[in-house]
């Protein structure tokens, strides 16, 4: 059977920009037969992350994560229906995901990897598997659980930096929902700002192209700051764990602006915001949604709930056909979208 992918171009360097150019899509062959446990399966939905940058360089500089090798097929979160099955607990029909999807139009795969899916759960969207009930959803809402110790009723402020991205837009809701009683959001643009505070419930957003963030934040967080959910690192950082108070939470969920420097991860914080952090017991602990699979079902079961109940506002920018997953990328990579970016290969 003829297929479409997209395989790894070229490596964009450590400290460069990638492009995309970087991938590129070709035709290929898979076998016409399904074996005994596999499955053939026809994509749908491929998501695209800030992490895969990592994984863009010969060494990732993670223990967790693979490199991408040259001219091999990319793979990552995914989603696809099943075309033909000789796994026991798969059917024809079946609508299933993994995390190391492969960027292709059909694939055929090992049917234990796969986990099936329940539509209904949210409400027909099945690409939300992939980002607000997917592992998205899950480093937000147990990143905040885990390492934010937010408790309801302590009058805690939070700050979340790339607000309207994918993580961080969900992960200020989310803190809303367990208990902070004030959520502010950093973005870069100022719809984006208005979208984080008239549609997702921020109590306000700061555009950090523009006028000074540090007295902003001292405008907008006049108590000082309780818990951070760290999605950039670098200056902005910075200046937040600057007004952040004694014995506070850094959750730390990426660090985007670093991605393109050769510098390990989590990346070390400047003498002084170092200091900063040590003076006043600032946590700052690794956080990988991995080490907490134990509590995915209950988690996403929680977070279709507050899908359901319109409790929990959903943003996604679609981007049509596995030949633009390159510009996607690179989209994502500029900071271009609002919340999660998701490919739709299957029109």
């Amino acid at each position: 059977m003829i297929i479409q992918r997209v395989v790894l171009n070229s490596r964009p360097g450590k400290n460069g920009v990638p492009v995309a150019e970087n991938f590129r899509l070709e035709q290929s062959a898979i076998a016409d037969t399904v074996q005994v446990g596999q499955v053939r399966v026809k994509t749908l939905y491929l998501s695209v992350d800030p992490y895969m940058r990592c994984r863009m360089n010969e060494d990732t500089g993670s223990d967790y994560l693979r490199p991408w090798q040259l001219s091999e097929v990319a793979d990552g979160g995914g989603i696809g229906v099943v075309e033909e099955s000789k796994h026991d607990n798969l059917a024809e029909g079946d609508f299933v995901t993994s995390f190391t999807w492969p960027w292709q139009t059909v694939a055929i795969l090992d049917g234990s990897l796969l986990q099936k899916l329940v539509p209904q759960l949210v409400n027909g969207r099945l690409s939300y598997f992939l980002g607000a009930a997917g592992i998205t959803g899950l480093t937000a809402l147990l990143g905040i659980r885990e390492k934010g110790h937010v408790a309801a009723g302590a009058n805690q402020t939070m700050v979340v930096s790339g607000a309207a991205g994918a993580c961080g837009s969900v992960a200020g809701q989310i803190g809303r929902l367990e208990g902070c009683s004030r959520v502010v959001g950093i973005a870069g643009t100022d719809e984006k700002c208005s979208i984080l505070v008239q549609e997702m419930g921020f109590d306000a957003a700061i555009n950090y192209k523009k006028g000074d963030v540090a007295k902003q934040l001292r405008e907008l967080c006049p108590g000082g700051v309780d818990v951070y959910f760290d999605n950039v690192g670098g200056d902005i950082s910075d200046t937040v764990i600057s007004q952040m108070n004694k014995n506070s939470h850094i959750i730390l969920c990426g660090q985007i602006s670093q991605y393109n420097k050769d510098v390990p991860y989590p990346p070390p914080l400047p003498p002084a915001t170092e200091k900063i952090q040590k003076e006043r017991n600032i946590t700052r602990e690794r956080f990988l949604v991995l080490n907490y699979m134990d509590k995915q079902e209950a988690s996403v079961l929680q977070l279709c709930q507050w899908i359901q109940e319109g409790k929990l506002k959903v943003r996604e920018t679609v981007v049509e056909g596995l030949a633009n997953i390159g510009a996607a990328f690179q989209s994502m990579m500029n900071g271009g979208n609002i919340g999660k970016q998701i490919v739709s290969v299957s029109k």
